[in-house]
């Protein structure tokens, strides 16, 4: 099921790009349909909320407290960022408990919420998913950590479903020596699901390097990003009503999208409409629920990933040491759905 969005392209020529004083613009939004000017005005500007970072990734707004929480993994640290109070660390030492130095990315990579509001963590160095509850920061507890008997590589992104399932997948990005570490138990790298009841089970397993999930609005699709140069797709797969997956199907290739070094698929998000918001060639590229290529934010920098935030229609991404935001015309999800 699909969410109807009504037509916002009669209030186009009414719509002046937002100002905000104080923040500085970066890049450009760039049509390649006119339907992607009923996603974001044109003109619009994209603002740098946050600078200087090592490596920022896995934002995630969380409403009850009107603000960003992002990963910085190379420095172990998630921060927070609030329109009023600005940015400040919110846990330090995350992602890896062990003797430093431990591979590039040690710390948390996604976020999201579960469904009592609980903050989840994927983190590369301790190799599992954590969940701490936001009102007792020293509370943090390991959901899985091993599949099989078998650590996992490095949990890189994770959501909650309605059903009480977690999805994460499990690239090898947070290993040191990455797919050629000698730490590596598990034999790929995969999609898992853990259960309402605790139990994990293997959801994708053909897959080189699954990055990225996001479930469409109404919880029935999983898509899931592949990282992987040879390969750079999204795909999207049925969710059963057990939790299970489908099998899954292509839904965009974006190997004919041109591309600066590095930039392959990653972070994603959906909106309301059952477009996709996805960080990969060219940065961050908006497709539509047929799979067409609508336009694309452009920075000039590598895009990981995006959240939804605000009222619902700002979009929220992380950009190698930035972290920046562009308001849109439609209805986003929260919570690191």
């Amino acid at each position: 099921m699909r969410f109807f969005c009504f037509s916002l392209g009669f209030l186009l020529p009414l719509l002046a790009p937002a100002q905000t004083p104080g923040f500085t613009t970066i890049g450009q939004v760039r049509a390649v349909t006119p339907a992607f000017n009923q996603l974001i005005a044109p003109g619009t500007p994209i603002e740098i909320v946050a600078s200087g970072l090592g490596h920022s990734e896995g934002p995630l707004w969380v409403p009850d407290s009107t603000m960003l929480l992002f990963s910085d993994s190379p420095t172990r640290t998630v921060y927070r960022w609030s329109e009023k109070a600005g940015l400040s660390k919110f846990l330090e030492g995350s992602g890896f408990s062990g003797r430093m130095p431990y591979g590039k990315e040690p710390g948390t990579n996604g976020l999201a919420l579960d469904l009592q509001g609980n903050l989840l963590l994927a983190e590369h160095g301790d190799r599992r998913v954590a969940l701490l509850p936001l009102a007792q920061p020293s509370g943090k507890r390991t959901l899985t950590d091993a599949f099989e008997g078998r650590r996992y590589n490095s949990p890189n992104d994770v959501v909650a479903h309605p059903n009480g399932s977690l999805y994460f997948t499990d690239p090898p990005y947070g290993l040191p020596q990455q797919g050629q570490s000698p730490l590596r138990e598990q034999p790929g790298s995969y999609v898992y699901r853990r259960g309402a009841s605790g139990a994990v089970s293997r959801e994708v397993t053909d897959l080189t390097l699954p990055n990225g999930l996001a479930l469409s609005a109404d919880g029935s699709q999983l898509f899931v990003t592949q990282s992987d140069s040879l390969r750079p797709v999204i795909m999207v797969y049925p969710v059963r009503g057990s939790g299970k997956l489908g099998p899954g199907k292509l839904f965009f290739d974006m190997q004919p999208l041109a591309r600066r070094p590095k930039e392959v698929p990653d972070g994603l998000k959906l909106d309301r409409a059952g477009n996709v918001w996805a960080s990969g060639h060219g940065g961050l590229v908006v497709i539509s629920p047929q799979g067409q290529h609508l336009g694309t934010i452009d920075v000039g920098e590598v895009i990981s990933n995006c959240a939804w935030g605000d009222d619902g229609r700002t979009l929220y991404f992380t950009a190698g040491s930035l972290v920046c935001r562009v308001k849109t015309l439609v209805q986003g999800t929260t919570g690191g759905r």
